[in-house]
């Protein structure tokens, strides 16, 4: 099969969707498929081709969420390049921007498009409204949401029951929704894959000792990650336990105030913030992690806590839906409702040394049902059924044209 990933964010980007349309990408390539990517260009205003790679870069502008980059600029050479590609099926990964133009691909050349939805854009609109106008910005999003996936595409794929149910029961879809965790590449993640000097040299520059208990959250410095929560919730810990640390990895638009909370409540010796982290090296700072923390109720699936429990990090995070998927209350993690029930699960797991080993065994185990094969076969099912509909599709609008000419006369 031929197919073209559309998205508005690739490499060398970091981000959850990234790291899912790449693990795509490469377990679709290792089942025999060919896998085009169509997506904008971060460092400039330019259009390339990488042929070896696949990769097509077109014309994209600063949106003012983090890095990201929208395009409205579809130069001829990226339409014939695509055309020459002959694809069997579209997969977008984003409504907008260049979302747009694989609607505009799909519909010139007759290609299928099956769509995933990574984002819930209602929880990010803040970043370009600035808080203004936020009521009417999210029906304004509400509406193109349910416009673009009823009217424009052939399948929809959501990762969690609770994306499912915003699409069906909110924005009263009536497309076909198919429920598909996104996968990830486990192997990558496994402790034993990793040299022990190395961890100790990483180690030693972070100034983290064996003797410390880390706390581990991976993800943009946004407002809606909620890393505030952690850092708060942080204070009460060392209160107790001087030797726990909470590493925090990666960037956002609110590190500095991140920073200066932790500076406030006199936690400098007690939170360690990486920055910006390549993404290759992430799953060597997971191997410094006791435990994965999140207070985040903005994802979609939170495809880091699969990371962190395939490295055998047992998670404890937010109650919301879409960590269900991955975690299992006092299996392979611990959900929370309050900061008192965080700061009372983090306690339970350092006076419990064996239920600690007992989590970190089990989510280890836990990962292996997100491997990306399984991922990519289930998303191959999906794109047959867009193909076939979109041929039954056809062939039914070809009978409507010919009953129609019947009874006109012609």
């Amino acid at each position: 099969m031929r197919i073209g990933i559309f998205t508005d964010s690739y490499t060398p980007y970091i981000s959850g969707l990234v790291t899912s349309e790449v693990m795509l990408k490469e377990a679709l390539e290792k089942l025999g498929h060919t896998v085009y990517v169509v997506t904008a260009n971060l460092e400039n205003y330019k259009y390339t081709y990488d042929e070896k790679e696949k990769v097509i870069r077109i014309p994209g502008v600063p949106v003012g969420i983090y890095d990201a980059r929208l395009t409205g600029i579809y130069p001829l050479q990226a339409i014939q390049t695509i055309k020459s590609w002959n694809l069997d099926v579209i997969h977008s990964q984003t409504e907008f921007g260049v979302g747009t133009f694989a609607r505009i691909i799909a519909k010139q050349f007759n290609i299928p498009i099956v769509h995933t939805y990574h984002t819930m854009y209602e929880d990010y609109i803040h970043y370009i409204t600035k808080g203004h106008f936020m009521e009417p910005s999210k029906k304004i999003v509400q509406y193109l949401t349910k416009f673009y996936c009823d009217k424009t595409i052939t399948e929809l794929i959501v990762p969690t029951q609770k994306t499912y149910d915003l699409f069906k029961e909110k924005y009263q879809i009536k497309r076909n929704v198919h429920i598909i965790p996104t996968g990830i590449e486990i192997e990558k993640f496994y402790k034993e894959n990793f040299k022990k000097e190395e961890i100790i040299r990483l180690r030693r520059s972070l100034k983290i000792s064996t003797k410390d208990f880390i706390l581990t959250f991976v993800g943009r410095l946004g407002k809606e990650k909620s890393v505030d929560f952690l850092i708060e919730a942080h204070k009460k810990i060392t209160s107790k336990y001087k030797n726990v640390k909470l590493l925090i990895i990666g960037d956002g638009p609110e590190m500095d105030d991140f920073l200066s909370l932790t500076k406030k409540l006199n936690l400098e010796d007690h939170i360690i913030f990486t920055g910006k982290v390549p993404w290759a090296m992430i799953p060597l700072y997971y191997q410094l992690s006791n435990v994965f923390v999140t207070a985040s109720n903005t994802e979609t699936q939170g495809l880091t806590l699969i990371e962190a429990m395939a490295a055998s990090v047992p998670i404890v995070c937010l109650e919301d839906d879409s960590f269900k998927i991955a975690v299992v209350d006092d299996l392979n993690g611990y959900f929370f409702k309050s900061q008192d029930e965080y700061v009372n699960r983090i306690s339970y797991l350092i006076d419990n040394p064996k239920e600690f080993k007992r989590l970190s065994n089990q989510a280890r185990v836990s990962s292996e049902m997100h491997s990306s094969k399984y991922f990519a076969l289930k998303v191959l099912g999906v794109y047959e059924i867009a193909i076939q509909n979109k041929v039954k599709n056809s062939k039914l609008h070809k009978l409507k044209n010919a009953v129609k000419k019947v009874f006109n006369g012609k």
